[in-house]
């Protein structure tokens, strides 16, 4: 049984919810935007009190494979309309640099052209320069939790960390396990 999908979601003053039972889509507007997203059929989706809650009318294995996934999405949809989801990644390299040219972030990774990442319709993206720890963040935000993931994914992909010397771009709070090199092995 599915303790996650058992719970109901708290909605917010300032949200609304509307569910389209012909289609099963569910649409959650707020202060900071509009979300949809299809539910599985094999559920249905009831509000009431100021509450949202997902049902399920029998145990088949994929409607509970299903209950979890669809409670944590609209979750997820109630909390990006009111607070919204970011995601930070901080650059760490000598040479390497992130700008803002318009929407878009421009890095400088160390590679023999500047890379271009485009910022997708309902994504912000900010740099920060911290001069105390010479690193310059990256902050990805948006409504869309997924959207908000996939482009903070996409911009580390640019450059991953290595394992040498851990530079690269990297999650906030990201540990890299850094290998020691060939010091290591002349030492033996």
């Amino acid at each position: 049984m599915s303790r996650i999908g058992l719970r109901p979601i708290e909605v917010p003053g300032g949200v609304t919810v509307s569910v389209d039972e012909s289609t099963n889509v569910v649409s959650i507007k707020g202060p900071k935007g509009e979300l949809n997203q299809p539910i599985s059929r094999l559920l249905t989706v009831k509000q009431e009190e100021g509450k949202l809650s997902v049902e399920r009318p029998n145990n088949l294995r994929e409607a509970r494979s299903q209950h979890g996934l669809a409670r944590t999405l609209l979750s997820n949809m109630v909390e990006g309309v009111t607070k919204g989801h970011s995601k930070q990644l901080d650059v760490i390299g000598v040479g390497y640099r992130a700008t803002m040219q318009g929407r878009n972030l421009l890095l400088n990774m160390g590679y023999s052209h500047p890379v271009t990442v485009n910022a997708p319709e309902g994504i912000t993206l900010e740099v920060k320069a911290d001069e105390k720890a010479r690193t310059t963040s990256i902050v990805v935000s948006g409504v869309d939790k997924a959207l908000v993931g996939q482009v903070a994914a996409d911009i580390r992909k640019v450059r991953k960390p290595e394992p040498y010397k851990g530079k690269g771009i990297r999650y906030k709070g990201e540990v890299i396990k850094l290998k020691a090199g060939k010091r290591a092995s002349a030492k033996k």
